[in-house]
Protein backbone atom coordinates (compact mmCIF):
# COMPACT_ATOMS: atom_id res chain seq x y z
CA UNK A 1 0.00 0.00 0.00
CA UNK A 2 1.43 3.41 -0.86
CA UNK A 3 2.43 5.64 2.00
CA UNK A 4 0.07 8.47 2.74
CA UNK A 5 1.31 11.34 0.67
CA UNK A 6 1.45 14.98 1.77
CA UNK A 7 -1.21 15.94 -0.78
CA UNK A 8 -3.80 14.05 1.25
CA UNK A 9 -4.24 17.07 3.52
CA UNK A 10 -5.41 19.04 0.48
CA UNK A 11 -8.27 16.62 -0.23
CA UNK A 12 -11.51 18.36 0.83
CA UNK A 13 -13.80 16.69 3.35
CA UNK A 14 -16.42 14.78 1.39
CA UNK A 15 -20.10 15.38 1.92
CA UNK A 16 -21.81 13.14 4.44
CA UNK A 17 -23.42 9.96 3.17
CA UNK A 18 -27.19 9.76 3.43
CA UNK A 19 -28.93 6.74 4.86
CA UNK A 20 -32.59 5.84 5.12
CA UNK A 21 -34.12 4.22 8.18
CA UNK A 22 -37.61 3.05 8.97
CA UNK A 23 -39.01 3.82 12.43
CA UNK A 24 -42.26 2.97 14.10
CA UNK A 25 -44.73 5.74 14.81
CA UNK A 26 -44.16 5.60 18.56
CA UNK A 27 -40.37 5.90 18.20
CA UNK A 28 -40.79 8.75 15.75
CA UNK A 29 -43.23 10.48 18.08
CA UNK A 30 -40.80 10.23 20.98
CA UNK A 31 -38.02 11.68 18.81
CA UNK A 32 -40.26 14.56 17.80
CA UNK A 33 -41.17 15.17 21.45
CA UNK A 34 -37.48 15.38 22.44
CA UNK A 35 -36.83 17.78 19.57
CA UNK A 36 -39.86 19.88 20.51
CA UNK A 37 -38.66 20.05 24.13
CA UNK A 38 -35.26 21.31 22.99
CA UNK A 39 -33.11 18.28 23.82
CA UNK A 40 -32.05 18.05 20.17
CA UNK A 41 -32.02 20.55 17.31
CA UNK A 42 -33.83 18.17 14.96
CA UNK A 43 -34.41 14.48 14.21
CA UNK A 44 -31.02 14.16 12.51
CA UNK A 45 -29.25 15.55 15.58
CA UNK A 46 -30.86 12.91 17.82
CA UNK A 47 -30.13 10.07 15.38
CA UNK A 48 -26.48 11.12 14.92
CA UNK A 49 -26.05 11.39 18.70
CA UNK A 50 -27.57 7.95 19.23
CA UNK A 51 -25.32 6.41 16.59
CA UNK A 52 -22.21 8.07 18.03
CA UNK A 53 -23.12 6.85 21.52
CA UNK A 54 -23.45 3.28 20.23
CA UNK A 55 -20.16 3.53 18.34
CA UNK A 56 -18.46 4.84 21.49
CA UNK A 57 -19.92 1.95 23.48
CA UNK A 58 -18.41 -0.53 21.02
CA UNK A 59 -15.25 1.50 20.29
CA UNK A 60 -12.82 -1.03 21.71
CA UNK A 61 -14.30 -3.83 19.60
CA UNK A 62 -14.00 -1.65 16.48
CA UNK A 63 -10.35 -0.86 17.30
CA UNK A 64 -9.56 -4.56 17.79
CA UNK A 65 -11.19 -5.57 14.51
CA UNK A 66 -9.48 -2.74 12.62
CA UNK A 67 -6.15 -3.91 14.01
CA UNK A 68 -6.82 -7.60 13.32
CA UNK A 69 -8.04 -7.05 9.77
CA UNK A 70 -5.42 -4.38 8.96
CA UNK A 71 -8.05 -1.88 7.89
CA UNK A 72 -7.28 1.77 7.27
CA UNK A 73 -9.49 3.71 9.65
CA UNK A 74 -10.71 7.03 8.24
CA UNK A 75 -10.16 8.37 4.74
CA UNK A 76 -7.79 6.74 2.24
CA UNK A 77 -7.22 8.45 -1.10
CA UNK A 78 -5.59 6.84 -4.13
CA UNK A 79 -4.37 9.19 -6.82
CA UNK A 80 -2.83 8.48 -10.20
CA UNK A 81 0.69 9.08 -8.80
CA UNK A 82 0.10 6.59 -5.99
CA UNK A 83 -1.14 3.89 -8.35
CA UNK A 84 1.62 4.52 -10.91
CA UNK A 85 4.18 4.02 -8.10
CA UNK A 86 2.51 0.72 -7.16
CA UNK A 87 2.54 -0.34 -10.81
CA UNK A 88 6.22 0.62 -11.22
CA UNK A 89 7.05 -1.50 -8.17
CA UNK A 90 5.25 -4.45 -9.77
CA UNK A 91 2.86 -4.70 -6.83
CA UNK A 92 -0.89 -4.98 -6.41
CA UNK A 93 -2.93 -3.38 -3.63
CA UNK A 94 -5.36 -5.11 -1.33
CA UNK A 95 -7.36 -2.08 -0.24
CA UNK A 96 -9.17 -2.40 3.10
CA UNK A 97 -10.81 0.75 4.44
CA UNK A 98 -13.22 1.42 7.27
CA UNK A 99 -14.52 4.87 6.43
CA UNK A 100 -14.08 6.43 3.00
CA UNK A 101 -11.93 5.21 0.13
CA UNK A 102 -11.53 7.58 -2.79
CA UNK A 103 -9.97 6.93 -6.14
CA UNK A 104 -9.09 10.13 -7.99
CA UNK A 105 -11.30 11.02 -10.95
CA UNK A 106 -8.31 10.94 -13.33
CA UNK A 107 -7.46 7.30 -12.52
CA UNK A 108 -8.28 5.21 -15.57
CA UNK A 109 -10.07 1.86 -15.32
CA UNK A 110 -6.95 0.24 -16.84
CA UNK A 111 -4.68 1.68 -14.12
CA UNK A 112 -7.11 0.63 -11.39
CA UNK A 113 -7.24 -2.93 -12.75
CA UNK A 114 -3.45 -3.07 -13.03
CA UNK A 115 -2.88 -2.00 -9.42
CA UNK A 116 -5.89 -2.95 -7.24
CA UNK A 117 -6.17 -6.66 -6.55
CA UNK A 118 -9.08 -6.40 -4.12
CA UNK A 119 -11.18 -3.65 -2.57
CA UNK A 120 -13.02 -3.92 0.74
CA UNK A 121 -14.69 -0.77 1.99
CA UNK A 122 -16.82 -0.61 5.10
CA UNK A 123 -18.33 2.81 4.60
CA UNK A 124 -18.22 4.50 1.21
CA UNK A 125 -16.25 4.27 -2.01
CA UNK A 126 -15.94 7.36 -4.18
CA UNK A 127 -14.63 6.63 -7.67
CA UNK A 128 -15.70 7.28 -11.22
CA UNK A 129 -18.46 5.03 -12.55
CA UNK A 130 -15.96 3.58 -15.06
CA UNK A 131 -13.47 2.63 -12.33
CA UNK A 132 -16.23 1.14 -10.16
CA UNK A 133 -17.45 -0.90 -13.13
CA UNK A 134 -13.92 -2.11 -13.90
CA UNK A 135 -13.31 -3.15 -10.28
CA UNK A 136 -16.77 -4.66 -9.75
CA UNK A 137 -15.45 -8.24 -9.61
CA UNK A 138 -12.75 -7.22 -7.09
CA UNK A 139 -15.02 -5.36 -4.66
CA UNK A 140 -15.82 -7.44 -1.60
Amino acid sequence: MPARTPHLAAVPKPADEKITINLGFVDLGQIDLLVQEGFYANRTDLIRTAIRNQLATHGEVVRQVVSRKTLVLGIQHYGTEDLLAVQAAGEMLQVRVLGLATIAPDVTPELALATIESLTVLGALHASPAVKAALRQRIR
